[in-house]
């Protein structure tokens, strides 16, 4: 037998489908209600307090998201779930915003969460390399990169950032990675290490990534001039192919530590998979400096 559907019954279900396509998302900078979050026992100024931190700290699961997005967006997620929990209690037994904070990312699962981000120590040629930071930091962060991939000039700032960040504490060695040998990038990869040579490494740095696409020898010439190399001595270098062979040996030294894609980074030898910024990268390295004596040096 079959059963007829009531008219205004199938109005009413096409109301509800087409409402439901054009409802706006939840926004979770400005939701009060996170999924399966128990605000219960709070005022109503612990309250606002807990949604500014749960949107203002970031999630542990590498989403690259905070946690109140990553609740919204992705609600399945056990990490957000849980760091938003952790807030809560630890607001109901009356402490301080920053003492959540602090709990947050000094949680077991933050810290397993970080731990995961390292693979095995290796060992890494860091004589002679262009660095910023104390020869004798705590902390040494070596950065494989291609001067033409977008990526590592995202990363190139954020790393630097990074390290300035720590002045007294860590130190930035650049190796050279070009992905591949005939190019650009490996062309301007020669022409930084003659700018090494010269003092400039930086400087010439900065040039490229400030427009990668632009990289050829007129324009790395051109670059050296601006930043007050000794022109003669940077083209007879850059001419001559005499930096190629150190090029070559890094990328080998790259490819033999695991790296396969740039950027790559490695934190005091251990290849480092997550993100490189200066929000995500401090609290780990805030926590390896606790594992490291202060007389301590690489």
């Amino acid at each position: 037998m079959k059963y007829m559907v009531p008219a205004f019954l199938c109005f009413a279900l096409l109301a509800a489908t087409l409402a439901a396509q054009t409802s706006p998302p939840v926004d979770w900078k400005t939701v009060t209600d996170l999924p399966a979050l128990d605000a219960s026992g709070l005022s109503a100024a612990e309250r606002v307090s807990l949604l500014r931190i749960l949107r203002e700290e970031g999630c542990s699961c590498n989403c690259k998201m905070k946690i109140a997005e990553c609740r919204v967006k992705d609600p399945g997620c056990g990490d957000s779930r849980t760091l938003a929990s952790i807030a809560a209690q630890e607001l109901r037994a009356k402490r301080s915003p920053q003492q959540v904070r602090a709990a947050l990312r000094d949680s077991d699962l933050a810290r397993t969460r970080r731990a995961s981000l390292f693979g095995e120590p290796v060992k890494l040629s860091l004589e002679g390399a262009p660095s910023l930071g104390p020869a004798n930091a705590r902390i040494t962060i070596v950065e494989f990169s291609d001067f033409q991939c977008p990526y590592c000039r995202v990363a190139a700032a954020n790393v630097i950032a990074v390290a300035r960040k720590f002045p007294n504490d860590v130190r930035l060695v650049f190796k050279q990675f070009p992905l591949e040998p005939a190019s650009p990038a490996a062309l301007a990869a020669q022409a930084a290490l003659a700018a090494h040579a010269q003092g400039k490494f930086w400087e010439l740095h900065d040039k490229i990534f400030s427009n990668p696409r632009a990289v050829s020898r007129a324009m790395l010439l051109g670059w050296g001039k601006e930043i007050g190399l000794d022109l003669r001595r940077f083209t007879t270098e850059l001419d001559s192919g005499k930096y190629r062979r150190q090029v070559e040996t890094e990328v080998r030294e790259g490819s033999a530590a695991g790296v396969t894609g740039t950027p790559t980074f490695f934190i005091n030898g251990r290849h480092y998979r997550g993100t490189i910024d200066p929000e995500t990268v401090a609290p780990i390295l805030e926590e390896e400096l606790k594992k490291i004596p202060l007389k301590a040096s690489l």
